[in-house]
């Protein structure tokens, strides 16, 4: 996550507190006196990392904060989740004007494009060159993978061996509820389908959404299709929509931004994060995010991803950030780091 110094920091806030600044007044607002040239080279970094965009030419030039800035913006987690939901200044309700945002926003900087590509060539070059019985081996790992963690995020304590024992052996852990193995099981079934469906990744749908949560919430006791009533989410304040009609609204404009991007990795993010914050079904929504962001990114001709090494609580909080202030930061770097394990580790 990018760090600022604290006079970069202090220009920032400036530049937020008005609609369009002048260098000098960005200069008469800081709290310690700055040469004009030095305040330049701050200025110069910020509009290189894309937290500023710039009007104007010469003495008329102006600078606002970008649309890329309000997504990204470095926070630091742990002290903003000191504070208890409630008394944190977030946005509790759904916000309309994020997809406007999202619509016109690059995810990844171009340094972070080039990586994601040389990972995913990376990727095809090992598949490629791996024996079939060895690939076959190695998705049945990500698999087991894959649905340990993703079920263990909400809360499933099957342990990976467990798993593992489940899905070879057919044998249930003492002590765990045939709820726990069913999740686990779904999570197993529903990547095999994508896998053997790999079309279905290239233009997201309702449809698609709804097919790949039915696969996860098979014997669970949830209701399938989308939700027609209000849903509560542990440790925040935010509020989903709770009317039907809008969820769809929110739904299809969701497909439709992310269909509109040409950049696989992109899709995969954003699907994860808006199906999150959408929260469209009674629940398996972080699931179903997680799944279908795998299906568009098999789609893609990239690797899947296990989430293995992912903390839970890193997690939550990453998501939790986001719904509450339209914030993807720190999920953007738990995905970039998600997708360096996934080719780094599976199909060696």
């Amino acid at each position: 996550m990018t760090k600022l110094t604290n006079r970069q920091q202090q220009v920032i806030e400036t530049i937020d507190r008005t609609e369009n600044a002048s260098i000098s007044y960005i200069q008469s607002q800081l709290k310690e006196s700055v040469s004009t040239p030095t305040l330049n080279r701050d200025i110069s970094a910020l509009l290189r990392l894309g937290f500023l965009d710039r009007t104007g030419q010469g003495r008329a030039t102006t600078y606002k904060i970008s649309y890329f800035y309000k997504l990204f913006a470095p926070i630091n987690l742990n002290s903003y989740f000191d504070a208890d939901p409630d008394q944190r200044n977030c946005l509790d309700k759904f916000n309309y004007d994020l997809f406007s945002t999202l619509k016109n926003t690059p995810i990844f900087t171009k340094p972070e494009n080039a990586y994601l590509e040389k990972l995913k060539h990376e990727y095809r070059n090992n598949i490629a060159t791996i024996s079939p019985a060895i690939y076959q081996k190695e998705i049945e790992r990500l698999t087991i993978e894959l649905s340990w963690k993703s079920s263990q995020i909400e809360g499933n304590t099957y342990s990976l061996l467990e798993t593992e024992r489940l899905f070879l052996e057919q044998k249930f852990a003492q002590g765990k509820t045939q709820a726990e193995a069913a999740m686990l099981l779904n999570h197993k079934d529903c990547l095999n389908f994508i896998l053997q469906n790999q079309a279905i990744g290239k233009t997201l749908t309702l449809s698609t959404l709804e097919e790949i949560h039915s696969l996860l919430i098979k014997d669970l006791g949830i209701t399938r299709n989308l939700r027609s009533r209000m849903v509560g989410i542990t440790g925040t304040a935010y509020k989903p929509l709770d009317n039907a009609h809008q969820i769809k609204d929110a739904v299809v404009g969701m497909c439709d931004i992310i269909n509109a991007r040409q950049n696989g990795f992109e899709k995969a993010l954003l699907a994860v994060a808006l199906i999150s914050y959408i929260q469209p079904f009674e629940d398996g929504n972080k699931r179903t995010g997680r799944m279908v962001s795998n299906a568009l990114l098999i789609a893609d001709g990239a690797c899947p991803l296990s989430y293995r090494s992912v903390d839970s609580l890193d997690y939550k909080k990453a998501m939790l950030l986001f719904y509450e202030q339209n914030n993807l930061s720190a999920f953007k770097e738990l995905f970039m780091q998600q997708i360096e394990f996934a080719v780094k580790n599976y199909f060696q």
